[in-house]
């Protein structure tokens, strides 16, 4: 009787040892060998219809306007480049959703239709993009500042440069100040006095671009 009753103890306690510390450890080697056979296919495009690569549902609604008019300028490859310039620039949201308002009539406001806004945005990069020789951060830089960045590098080494664009929007700043139209709209901008712009406008632009399509960089 004392032998059974050991033997009892025994299993009870091999069955406790099981519960507690085999079982869940079989059961997550199991999910582990269930996953290796069967890996789940994630489709990212399900997992939400709002937002790609950082791009607000707002942008990615004029994504085949973008693809229309980038493909007349024969820049259709830049199109991920383009909705990325427009999330930076107003999200998608607006009337004038490019900001190419002053690249189109001098002043801001006067387009006031998003299909005309990316028609002439897309329009005004394809510009910047040649004359930029197609060097991507350069034309966003001169999105931003206008056309006349291209030729100022082109006479200071040649090579988009951060430094550069803090160079030239410092010096555009001290000729234009006295209009009151500028203000730095980056903390960081003041110490340069760099208040013409957006200095740091090409890491801006590429924070809302997927990685993907580097090769075009």
């Amino acid at each position: 009787m004392a032998g059974s009753k050991t033997n009892r103890k025994f299993k009870k306690a091999l069955r406790k040892v099981f519960f507690k510390n085999v079982l869940p450890l079989l059961i997550v080697i199991g999910a582990i060998q269930l996953f290796a056979n069967n890996p789940i296919d994630i489709n990212v495009s399900n997992l939400t219809n709002e937002n790609r690569g950082n791009l607000s549902k707002q942008v990615l609604q004029y994504e085949d306007k973008v693809e229309k008019y980038a493909k007349e300028e024969g820049i259709e490859d830049y199109v991920p480049i383009i909705l990325a310039l427009m999330m930076q620039e107003s999200g998608g949201r607006g009337n004038d959703p490019m900001q190419a308002s002053e690249s189109y009539c001098g002043s801001v406001g006067c387009i006031d239709d998003p299909e005309k806004s990316i028609e002439q945005g897309v329009s005004y990069f394809a510009l910047t993009l040649e004359k930029a020789d197609y060097n991507v951060k350069l034309a966003l830089q001169s999105y931003n500042f206008g056309a006349g960045f291209i030729d100022y590098v082109r006479n200071n080494g040649g090579e988009y440069t951060e430094a550069l664009a803090i160079e030239f929007s410092a010096k555009k700043y001290e000729e234009l100040e006295h209009t009151g139209i500028y203000s730095c709209i980056r903390e960081e901008a003041l110490q340069y006095e760099a208040c013409y712009g957006d200095i740091y406008y090409v890491d801006a632009v590429l924070n809302y671009y997927d990685e993907e399509n580097e090769e075009i960089m």
